[in-house]
């Protein structure tokens, strides 16, 4: 009887796990190369993050509440199996404050280039060992992440 249970239970879990892995562009010995290389922390920013994003290039005004409605859209298709708009961990962060703790330009390129971030960042490497699982990489467009950032800041209020 306990078989009967335990696996379709097990099968679910490792369809819900799997539906997090994105576009799956990445190969997972790549993965594990990246994740076991020496972080290069000597050059890491944290405030700016690894990516092309930077105060100069990417900066937010008032809230485009139409993109923020794209970006509510985007988020329960590719983000919210494992983050919550509150404070509450789901399997990764919730996203309550996150843009008052993070500069909208660290958030684009922690969206758009989530594994050097992890490789590199000590706040999210403390993140990740709460978690226990790695963000993977949605393989967003530049479009869609703003939208995502526009959603959470719309999330955290602002107007």
């Amino acid at each position: 009887m306990k078989n009967k249970i335990i696996i379709p239970v097990c099968l679910l879990a490792a369809l819900f796990i799997g539906a997090c892995g994105g576009g799956g562009n990445q190969q997972s010995s790549e993965t594990e190369k990246t994740s076991t290389a020496p972080a290069d922390n000597a050059t890491y920013d944290p405030t700016r993050g690894e990516g092309k994003f930077d105060a100069n290039n990417f900066t937010v005004g008032a809230l485009d509440a139409a993109l923020a409605e794209k970006g509510s859209t985007i988020s329960n298709t590719k983000c919210f199996s494992c983050h919550k708009t509150t404070d509450e961990k789901l399997v990764g962060p919730g996203w309550k404050g996150v843009t008052e703790r993070r500069a909208p330009h660290w958030l684009m390129n922690f969206i758009t280039n989530p594994d050097p971030m992890i490789d590199k960042d000590p706040e999210v490497q403390a993140q990740l060992e709460l978690c226990l699982v790695r963000m993977p990489n949605q393989n967003l467009t530049e479009d869609e992440a703003k939208s995502i950032v526009e959603f959470m800041r719309k999330n955290d209020g602002a107007k």
